[in-house]
C-alpha cells in the first residue's frame, strides 16, 4: 500500500501527490539563502532546502553555520511560506534541528549511522533518508526499518547516486532504484538529480526523466550566485534555469499520472514571493578555472566526488 507523509498542513508526498523541495546546498548568507528562497517559492516549490550542518570529506571545508543557519532557515520559511527540510548529522542535535526544520534530513554519509537512525525514529517529523553512496537497496531499506522501528512512520527515501568508475558524471544516478524500491516498499521515493550527477547542465533531464521513472518528488539545488557557492555550485540551478525547468515539469508530471502538491501555507504566501533582481546578487560569467570556477561561473569540483573546493 502506497503511504502518504504530510510535510505541512495541506502539504502530502507519497500516493499521487509530486513534491518538489529545492534550494541551496547550504546556508551561506541570509542574502543568499533568502534569495535563492524568494526563488524556488516564486516558481513552485513547496519545501525549502539548505544545509546548516555540512558533512564535508576535508576538515578544512566549509562545515555549515550551524545552529545560526538553522535561524536562517526558519526566517526564509517564514518570509515564503515553505517548510524547511535540513539535515541532521548528530544524534545530539537531533532536538534542536527539529525545532527549526519540518523535515529532518539523514544524508548520504549517515545512512548507517544507526544511532542516529534510532533518535529520528523517536521523534515525530517526517525523516528524508538518502541512499548512501556505495549502498544496495536492501541497505537503504534496512536503514529505513531503523527509523520506523522506533515509531516514526513518516519516512521519505531519496535516490542520490551511487559511485561509479566513470568521472564524466559525480555519482550515477540510478533511476531503476525508484521502479525497483516501488516494487519493496509503501514508502514515498524522491530523487537529487543534483547531487547524482554534479552538474548543473544534467540536471534538467535527469529530473524529468526521474518524473518518468515514478519518483514522488524531486530535490533540487538551486543557488541565487552558484559562483559564490561554498559548495557544489556547479551543480546548483540558478533561479532562472530551475523556473524553466519547473514550467517543464507541470506539463509532465500529469502525464506521469501526479499531481502538483501545494501546501495551504504556500498558497498564501505565493504572490508575495518573487524572483531576486539580478542586480541584487554579484554574478559572473567569465570567471576562469584559474581561481576554482568553470567557464560558466559557477564553483568548480576539484574532487572527483565530493564537488568541494578546499579553503586555503
Amino acid at each position: 500500500m502506497r503511504k502518504t507523509v504530510q510535510l505541512a498542513p495541506g502539504l502530502f508526498i507519497g500516493g499521487d501527490h509530486f513534491v518538489v523541495m529545492a534550494g541551496p546546498c547550504a546556508v551561506e548568507t541570509q542574502e543568499l539563502l533568502l534569495a535563492a528562497a524568494l526563488a524556488v517559492a516564486a516558481a513552485g516549490a513547496v519545501v525549502l532546502r539548505g544545509g546548516a550542518f555540512k558533512p564535508r570529506t576535508s576538515p578544512k571545508s566549509f562545515q555549515g553555520l550551524g545552529e545560526a543557519g538553522l535561524l536562517l532557515l526558519e526566517e526564509a520559511s517564514a518570509r515564503t511560506g515553505l517548510p524547511v527540510v535540513t539535515e541532521v548529522m548528530d544524534p545530539r542535535d537531533v532536538d534542536l534541528v527539529s525545532k527549526h526544520a519540518a523535515m529532518l534530513q539523514v544524508g548520504s554519509r549517515n545512512m548507517q549511522n544507526f544511532a542516529l537512525l534510532r533518535e529520528v525514529g523517536r521523534q515525530s517529523k517526517p525523516v528524508l533518508l538518502k541512499r548512501g553512496a556505495a549502498a544496495t537497496l536492501d541497505e537503504l531499506l534496512h536503514a529505513a526499518d531503523y527509523i520506523l522501528q522506533e515509531g516514526n512512520e513518516n519516512v521519505v527515501l531519496c535516490e542520490r547516486g551511487v559511485r561509479g568508475f566513470d568521472p564524466s558524471t559525480r555519482y550515477v544516478l540510478d533511476l531503476a532504484a525508484v521502479p525497483a524500491l516501488r516494487q519493496r516498499t509503501g514508502l514515498p521515493i524522491i530523487v537529487d538529480p543534483s547531487h547524482g550527477t554534479g552538474d548543473a547542465s544534467l540536471v534538467p533531464a535527469m529530473a524529468k526523466a526521474a518524473v518518468a521513472a515514478g519518483a514522488d518528488g524531486l530535490l533540487i539545488e538551486v543557488h541565487a550566485a552558484p559562483e559564490l557557492a561554498l559548495c557544489d555550485g556547479k551543480q546548483a540551478l540558478r533561479p532562472a534555469e530551475f523556473l524553466q525547468l519547473m514550467a517543464e515539469l507541470r506539463r509532465l508530471v500529469p502525464l506521469c499520472g501526479k499531481r502538483w502538491a501545494r501546501s495551504l501555507a504556500t498558497s498564501q504566501t505565493a504572490s508575495s514571493a518573487a524572483e531576486p533582481s539580478g542586480g541584487a546578487i554579484p554574478r559572473s560569467s567569465t570567471i576562469g578555472a584559474s581561481d576554482g570556477r568553470a567557464s560558466d561561473g559557477r564553483a568548480s569540483d576539484n574532487r572527483a566526488f565530493d564537488n568541494e573546493v578546499i579553503a586555503p
